[in-house]
C-alpha cells in the first residue's frame, strides 16, 4: 500500500510538472502594451505560460517563412490580414476553426474565408497635429497631400516592413488604378519627413510634434489622443481601406496543444477587452458579443472602400506593389 501511495504521488507530480512546463511561444504584431498583458491574462485563465516577441506584420511573415522548416512559434497574434492570408497561402500556417467560430462577426469571415481567424478590424486614416501645420489647412483628400505646402510633415511607415504601410499602398491602388496611385505616392514622397519601420510609429511622430501628419490605422491615432496628444483622427473624402487584423496558427506548431488553448481563449469577450482596457488598442473587436470600446472608429461613419482581400493577399501581388515602391520611389531625393 505505501509501495502504491509513492507511485501515485509520483506520477501526480509528473502530470504537474508537465502541466506547468506548457507553454505557448507567441509572434506578437500589436502594440507592446497589447502583447505585454496577454501573457498575465492567459496564464491565470489556463495556468500555461506565454513567452511573446513583438515584431511587425511583414517582419513577422519573413520571419515565420524562414523559419518554416523548424518552427519556433506556435501562434501569429494580430498584425494586418493581408501577411496572414500569404502565410496561410505558402503553407506557413494553417487554418484552425476555433470554438468561437460562429461568435465572430460573419462580415469578417466572408471577407478573408477559412484561411485565418479575424482577429479584430481597423481602417487607414490621417492622423493629424493641427498645431504643427504652422498654418497649412487641414488635409481632406489623399490628393491634398502632394501639395509642396505639406513638405517635411508627413510621416507614414515603410511598406517593407510595415504591414499598415501595405495596407495604405493597396487602398491607393484601388481607390486610383495603380499608375495614377504611384503618380501620387511620389508627390507624397517628396512631403514625407520619415519611413517609419512600424506602423503606429507615425502617430507618435504627430503627437511630439516632429511631424504634422500621420498616415496610418485610426485606432492608432484614437489610443494616442486619449493619451492626451493634440491630435485630430479622420479618413479622408476618397475613401480607405482596412485591415482584418489576423491570429493564426503556427503551420506544425512546437506546442500545438498549448497553441489551440491560447487561440481560444484569446477569442473570447473577455481576453478580447484586454485590447482596450489594459493595452490602449482601440480596434473593433472580432466576437460579436465583446462590448466595443466607445472610442473604437465607428465602421458606419467611414467611407470604406470595397477592400479586396483576396487580391492584396496574393504573394504575387505584395511583391509587385511593394517591389514598385521601393524601386521607383523611395529612392527619389526629396
Amino acid at each position: 500500500m505505501k509501495r502504491l501511495t509513492i507511485v501515485l504521488i509520483a506520477v501526480v507530480a509528473l502530470l504537474a510538472g508537465s502541466a506547468s512546463a506548457q507553454r505557448v511561444n507567441l509572434l506578437c504584431s500589436p502594440d507592446l502594451a497589447w502583447c505585454e498583458a496577454l501573457g498575465p491574462a492567459f496564464t491565470a485563465a489556463t495556468g500555461i505560460d506565454l513567452e511573446f516577441i513583438r515584431v511587425s506584420s511583414q517582419d513577422a511573415l519573413a520571419r515565420l517563412s524562414a523559419e518554416r522548416a523548424n518552427p519556433i512559434f506556435d501562434v501569429w497574434f494580430g498584425g494586418t490580414g493581408d501577411p496572414h492570408l500569404i502565410a496561410m497561402r505558402e503553407g506557413v500556417t494553417e487554418f484552425y476553426e476555433p470554438e468561437a467560430w460562429d461568435d465572430i462577426i460573419q462580415n469578417l469571415k466572408d471577407q478573408v474565408g477559412g484561411t485565418y481567424i479575424p482577429l479584430y478590424a481597423g481602417a487607414i486614416g490621417f492622423v493629424v497635429n493641427e498645431e504643427a501645420l504652422g498654418g497649412a489647412p487641414m488635409p481632406t483628400t489623399w490628393r491634398d497631400l502632394t501639395d509642396p505646402v505639406y513638405k517635411g510633415l508627413i510621416a507614414m511607415p515603410d511598406p517593407n516592413s510595415s504591414g499598415t504601410a501595405y495596407t495604405i499602398l493597396a487602398t491607393l491602388v484601388q481607390i486610383f488604378g495603380e499608375d495614377e496611385a504611384f503618380e501620387l505616392l511620389e508627390g507624397l514622397h517628396q512631403n514625407i519627413a520619415q519611413y517609419t519601420s512600424s506602423g503606429s510609429a507615425p502617430g507618435t511622430l504627430a503627437g511630439r510634434g516632429e511631424v504634422a501628419i500621420a498616415i496610418q490605422f485610426m485606432h492608432d491615432g484614437i489610443k494616442f489622443a486619449n493619451q492626451g496628444f493634440p491630435l485630430t483622427v479622420y479618413a479622408p473624402d476618397e475613401g480607405v481601406g482596412y485591415e482584418i487584423g489576423g491570429l493564426s496558427l503556427v503551420a506544425n506548431a512546437p506546442n500545438r496543444d498549448a497553441a489551440i488553448a491560447f487561440i481560444n481563449w484569446a477569442l473570447t469577450p473577455e481576453a478580447q477587452q484586454i485590447a482596450a482596457l489594459q493595452g490602449d488598442s482601440f480596434q473593433i473587436q472580432s466576437n460579436a458579443n465583446t462590448v466595443q470600446h466607445p472610442l473604437a472608429p465607428n465602421f458606419d461613419e467611414i467611407n470604406l472602400i470595397d477592400y479586396d482581400f483576396d487580391r492584396f493577399g496574393t504573394p504575387e501581388v505584395r511583391e509587385q506593389i511593394v517591389g514598385r515602391w521601393t524601386n521607383e520611389i523611395f529612392p527619389q531625393p526629396r
